[in-house]
């Protein structure tokens, strides 16, 4: 059983660059369990730099990070297996169906197929996931990625604009999987105020891999996050 008095996240110092290019730049936060970080800040602040070193997907350059009480990257086998990603990508076959995507993934993670038809008919998919994924519209593939994302029921969320090609009514639809009181502890990175901070804890902006702001959620407005994007 997961330690709850172990913070979800503890990052000192973390630093990445990419050559010359520094992408984070000496970031220090603490997040406990269960909490919701999001991350806001302009194309290119760092935001992705950061969900990949936290997936363990990226190296750090320096600093420290712990995530679910594992040190990045030493400890990283202990924990990827705990996490759950949505990024840009899908992380999935195009050839393949929603199912077979996810029964493969299920078996990556130890999962059986009762969990499998569970995530399908929770992201409304059912009677449709029998077909190639090329065949899907944009956001029915987004809703098969947040299957996916959830599917082995991860301790830690990390969301890279999660709602993008969904319409209003998808966005409602998977919002008791990814959004507000789902369950894990969640890092979200968002470009909108108004969603990004429901059922957010903690605030972090970013520009130019710098930390602009680190408050709780409750002492930031709309006007704050705005002045990122200046």
């Amino acid at each position: 059983m997961p330690d709850a008095r172990v913070p979800a996240l503890q990052l000192e110092g973390l630093a990445r660059n990419y050559g010359e290019r520094a992408a984070l730049r000496g970031l220090t936060l603490t997040l406990e369990r269960g909490g919701t970080l999001v991350v806001f800040g302009p194309n290119g602040a760092g935001k992705t730099t950061l969900l990949r070193i936290l997936a363990t997907l990226l190296r750090p350059h320096a600093g420290r990070a712990s995530v679910l009480g594992s040190e990045l990257p030493g400890q990283a086998w202990q924990v990827r297996g705990r996490i759950g990603l949505l990024g840009h990508e899908p992380l999935l076959y195009r050839e393949l169906t929603a199912h077979e995507n996810l029964t493969y993934h299920a078996r990556l993670h130890g999962v059986g197929q009762e969990r499998v038809r569970e995530v399908i008919d929770a992201v409304a998919l059912t009677g449709r996931e029998r077909e190639p994924l090329r065949t899907l519209s944009r956001g029915m593939v987004q809703r098969v990625a947040v299957a996916r994302a959830v599917l082995h029921s991860p301790e830690l969320l990390l969301l890279d604009e999660p709602n993008s090609n969904l319409d209003p009514a998808a966005v409602e639809l998977v919002a008791p999987l990814i959004g507000p009181g789902a369950g894990p502890t969640r890092v979200l990175c968002s470009h909108d105020p108004a969603r990004g901070l429901e059922g957010a804890d903690l605030v972090l902006g970013l520009r130019g891999g710098r930390t602009e702001m680190l408050r709780p959620a409750s002492e930031v407005s709309r006007a704050d996050i705005m002045e990122l994007y200046r």
